[in-house]
């Protein structure tokens, strides 16, 4: 019985597959291939889909994948029916609210009196709760790159992005006004295939679960 799993692109994709190789999975053909988006592993009997991390909840509950590595950030904005299976602690990263410089003030007058906020994103869902929350009337502005340039182009106040380090809002004089939510790398499994395949979801889990363990026990030492 095979097992499918979505590895997503970009920077958790070599922690994914740093953490499956430690649970004493094959990797090499992972590793090898930059370009392939099925990779199959005849050793562990697994294909790994490489995809589009927002793409990696839709796989999984849908059932084309059975598992899935996915960012935190991802699983909020997508909120897709899936089983959110383990923590990894990697690909650590912070969702947050953040302005111009020169805008700060301004930002903070609309605060206070409840005016509304024109705010730049990739995340439309995340955004809107969170305003929702605070009871602020606000214009979500979605984005597919660079967010940043919504407030340097005049198109919204704020934004509403991940950063890891801060780098990019410090390059192009943003400040960051406040945190929203704390992203971590997930192990995510379909519905289904957590009760049809369960011993060999459960053998994977169990796996890579015990390297996060090692790893935090190491960390600890």
């Amino acid at each position: 019985m095979t097992l499918n799993i979505a590895i997503p692109k970009g920077y958790l994709k070599k922690d994914c597959i740093d953490v499956i190789g430690k649970a004493g999975f094959d990797t090499s053909s992972l590793v090898r291939s930059d370009r392939k988006l099925f990779i199959y592993s005849k050793k562990d009997n697994i294909k790994y889909i490489i995809s589009r991390p927002m793409d990696v909840p839709v796989y999984v509950e849908y059932g084309a994948c059975d598992l899935g590595f996915v960012g935190k950030d991802v699983l909020l904005e997508k909120e897709s029916n899936v089983y959110e299976l383990l923590d990894l602690k990697s690909g650590k990263c912070r969702i947050i609210i953040a302005t111009r410089k020169d805008c700060i003030q301004k930002v903070k007058d609309q605060y206070d009196h409840f005016g509304s906020i024109r705010v730049a994103t990739k995340y439309p869902n995340i955004t809107k709760k969170y305003f929702d929350k605070k009871g602020m009337q606000v214009e979500i502005i979605k984005l597919h790159g660079s967010v940043e340039l919504g407030p340097i182009l005049g198109i919204a106040e704020e934004i509403l992005d991940i950063t890891a380090t801060g780098k990019t809002l410090k390059e192009n004089e943003l400040v960051e006004m406040e945190n929203v939510v704390v992203s971590t790398t997930r192990l995510i499994a379909n519905i289904v295939s957590y009760r049809t395949k369960h011993d060999r979801v459960n053998d994977f889990v169990n796996r890579i679960s015990k390297v996060i363990e090692e790893c935090k026990n190491g960390k600890k030492n």
